[in-house]
């Protein structure tokens, strides 16, 4: 029996030997459909083999089938919850399938009572047919079933979302009472779907726009084909022969704000860093910016959640109303996409910088009941940021008033042209309706002011638009100035005899002049380059850098068009020999094959890696890239970073609960969803700032685990550490961060104020009581990218 078992495992093993590398080959022949068909016949032969149905799902979601594939990954994990290729790829693909946002509303029991006694109030006036569109997890069907609705249908376009609410629906004994369909809103038909016009539309699809979710064209939709007329105004008839929404209006507030931490995120404050030029004539932008006189359809705003952001934020003007909308007056809403921008105002009533306008909305449910977003409220919502972008001076003061042009466009509540007009203009606004188009004398003043929201260069500058956390880094300082100084170290310590330009090599601001007594026969000679190569992840300017510290070559490995050409503009506002800064990828063959020598004779003095998402976690197959980086250094040379330390702490944090994971039936009213939604919990919360989480240390931080590129001899793949409790508490969560070591004398933390990267946190299943003095053995485990931290007692 022994030797059958062992024939059959063998037989496996070769035969998904043979599927992957074909699967491979095909995938490099472009035969999808026949890659795809081998995989469902495999599946066929092996259907309960965890391995294939991991590689089935990464190859799905290659090609951008996001929700095939996690149902895949799902798959082998259930079948070997040990798998830890299937775990990862999983946890990854989960936060696109299940946003986190979904447990941090199904948490805020004030949000599900408010919508759960609006709908109570609409059924009970007469609403008895009821479609919820964008239903989620099902929780507003469920409510309006349990107000005592006839008829609930419910509509969901993501397949995970949809079987998850089925799943939830028939665990709450509801789904021969709800009907649900896997479709769009905007496709439903009657009576194809159902059978007649329902009197009562619920929905939440808003997000921190508001209208970002296609709620005005699903809405628009609905009063046309699938709601009853609505109720005529100042009529006294049965509510439920007439259709209406919940919500029936939102009301949109705005007001300007002075934040260090949105700003550092979108403008380049930067003249010059450490000894680069950044030069004039680039104009570097945010996509936000990017999109207001972009014909594409780019989300015209960013997210945040004003109440924690790192450094707070100062209102330099009051609150003032933007909109108001009506949800249940058709013309209104189709009037909104065709309405001409028009222009507000809102007078300084603070002294400071303008770094955005940012806007919350109050949702009316019902005439009694109401939800706001804003930053004062203890909310779950986050507010929409729209970032002040391409002024020359940024500065206002009291009796100034900040202007900027309102519209509805692409489903988008877009603001843009924000500008301050100064008070010697001598305009009057207090009798003006915020709404109200600026007049003449204001026209005149505003085109003035508009002069402020060209950038001081020409319009020959290079435009170069940058991912927010790009242009974080470029506002980094102590990131550019340390690799600097570990380069110009390897640089002197390969090439002691070159004239090095002067440098500052050892960090500490000495200025070091290097062999400037050199013999002049030396010097007389073209210099043989030192070979660097940056496959650091998006725009970033160490090549030039590298090129300021001598005689080398170095390699860009940016790909976009538009990064090269401004990337070429800092290169010759810095004086460089065309020659010594080169694109990289331009270069290959193979762009799957970057690390590959310079030249077939010569070897790398450098090469930067990027080990770090910013996200806060690691890099996938970095230490695989280190690996095939260490063959290609010549003696001497290195990789940056030479080596990573992770750090943790243990905290008591409710935050990371409710972000993390439903806790159980109390914040849903009583509603079974959190079994169900919580199997997509991932145990790792990314993105975070641990300088504003709200939680409680209850142990100093410890070094968890060293990941070597230089040494791999080092390196280990499972460590246990011991942590002494020094604050009583409960242990909900392990916070984790890094600290990049390019060498023994230069090292960045990740957690720092000027950091460009987030952090992380590992959250508990369950809770640990400890108590001053305890101690604990965290069980730290790295597998390929991933890091697992399990707390032994």
């Amino acid at each position: 029996l022994w030797e059958g078992n062992r024939y059959i495992s063998s037989l496996c093993e070769t035969f998904q030997f043979t599927l992957f590398k074909w699967a491979e080959e095909l995938d490099s022949l472009a035969r999808i459909q026949d890659l795809f068909n081998c995989y469902e016949q495999a599946l066929e032969l092996y259907p309960n083999d965890e391995v294939i149905c991991n590689s089935m799902g990464e190859h799905l979601f290659r090609m951008g089938f996001r929700d095939e594939a996690a149902g895949y990954f799902h798959k082998a994990v259930k079948l070997n919850p040990d798998f830890a290729d299937a775990k990862e790829n999983f946890y990854r693909v989960a936060n696109w399938l299940v946003e986190r946002w979904h447990f941090i509303m199904l948490n805020d029991t004030k949000r599900n009572l408010t919508y759960l006694k609006a709908i109570e109030n609409a059924v009970r006036s007469g609403c008895k047919s009821v479609l919820d569109i964008g239903t989620g997890t099902g929780i507003l069907s469920m409510f309006a079933k349990k107000a005592g609705a006839s008829f609930v249908y419910a509509c969901e376009l993501s397949k995970t979302m949809y079987e998850l609410a089925c799943d939830v629906i028939a665990a709450n004994n509801m789904e021969s009472e709800i009907k649900l369909l896997h479709l769009k809103s905007l496709d439903i038909e009657i009576p194809k779907h159902i059978p007649e016009r329902v009197s009562l539309i619920v929905t939440e699809t808003v997000d921190a726009g508001l209208f970002g979710e296609g709620i005005v064209e699903s809405l628009i939709h609905a009063w046309e084909h699938l709601l009853l007329q609505p109720k005529p105004k100042n009529q006294d008839v049965s509510t439920g022969d007439y259709g209406r929404v919940i919500p029936a209006s939102a009301t949109i507030f705005g007001m300007a704000v002075e934040c260090k931490e949105i700003r550092r995120h979108h403008r380049v404050e930067m003249q010059e860093v450490a000894g680069v030029c950044l030069s004039n004539s680039v104009q570097f932008f945010s996509p936000t910016y990017a999109s207001a006189g972009s014909e594409e359809t780019v989300e015209p705003y960013t997210t945040e959640k004003l109440s924690r952001i790192p450094g707070g934020y100062v209102p330099l003007t009051e609150p003032c109303q933007v909109m108001t909308v009506d949800f249940n007056n058709l013309q209104e809403l189709k009037s909104l996409a065709a309405r001409k921008p028009w222009k507000l105002s809102l007078p300084v009533t603070e002294r400071g910088i303008l770094d955005a306008v940012v806007v919350w909305f109050v949702l009316q449910l019902d005439d009694e009941h109401a939800l706001s977003t804003s930053p004062s409220e203890e909310t779950c919502w986050e507010q929409a940021v729209y970032p002040v972008q391409g002024l020359l001076d940024y500065s206002v003061k009291t009796g100034d008033t900040v202007v900027m042009e309102v519209c509805c466009q692409d489903c988008y509540l877009k603001i843009q042209k924000i500008s301050s007009l100064t008070s010697e203009c001598g305009m009057d606004f207090s009798d003006q309706d915020d709404m109200l188009s600026l007049g003449n004398e204001a026209e005149l003043c505003n085109a003035l002011a508009g002069l402020q929201t060209t950038s001081k260069q020409d319009g020959n500058a290079q435009v170069c638009v940058l991912e927010s956390t790009e242009i974080a880094l470029l506002n980094n300082v102590l990131y550019h100035e340390c690799f600097k100084a570990a380069m110009g170290k390897v640089l002197l310590a390969l090439n002691p005899s070159k004239d090095l330009q002067s440098m500052d090599v050892d960090g500490h601001g000495s200025r070091v002049n290097l062999q400037e007594s050199q013999n002049k026969s030396s010097l007389d000679a073209a210099p043989d380059p030192l070979y660097i190569l940056d496959v650091s992840e998006g725009f970033s300017i160490l090549p030039v850098i590298a090129g300021k510290l001598g005689p080398v070559r170095a390699y860009s490995s940016i790909e976009k068009e538009q990064h090269q050409a401004a990337l070429n503009v800092i290169a010759e506002a810095n004086h460089f020999p065309k020659e010594t800064l080169e694109f990289w990828l331009s270069h290959l063959e193979d762009e799957n094959v970057v690390l590959q020598r310079p030249k077939s004779d010569k070897l790398w003095s450098i090469i930067i890696l990027d080990v770090i998402e910013t996200s806060g976690l690691i890099q996938q197959e970095v230490m695989e890239k280190a690996a095939i980086s260490r063959c290609l250094l010549h003696s001497g040379g290195k990789i940056f970073p030479q080596y990573v330390l992770v750090y943790g702490m243990l905290v008591e944090s409710e935050s990371l609960l409710l972000e993390s994971a439903v806790q159980g039936t109390e914040p849903t009213l009583g509603f079974n969803i959190a079994p169900f939604i919580n199997q997509f919990k991932v145990p790792v919360r990314v993105y975070l700032d641990l300088s504003t989480l709200p939680c409680l240390p209850l142990s100093k931080p410890a070094e968890l685990l060293r990941l070597d590129l230089m040494n791999p001899l080092l390196n280990s793949s499972s460590r246990e550490v011991k942590v002494q409790i020094c604050k009583s508490g409960q242990v909900t969560a392990i916070p984790f961060w890094y600290h990049i070591h390019l060498d023994e004398d230069h090292s960045l933390n990740t957690s720092d104020e000027s950091s460009h990267w987030n952090q992380a946190a590992v959250v508990l299943d369950e809770p640990i009581q400890v108590q001053v003095g305890d101690e604990l053995v965290l069980d730290v485990q790295h597998h390929k990218s991933n890091i697992s931290i399990t707390v032994k007692w």
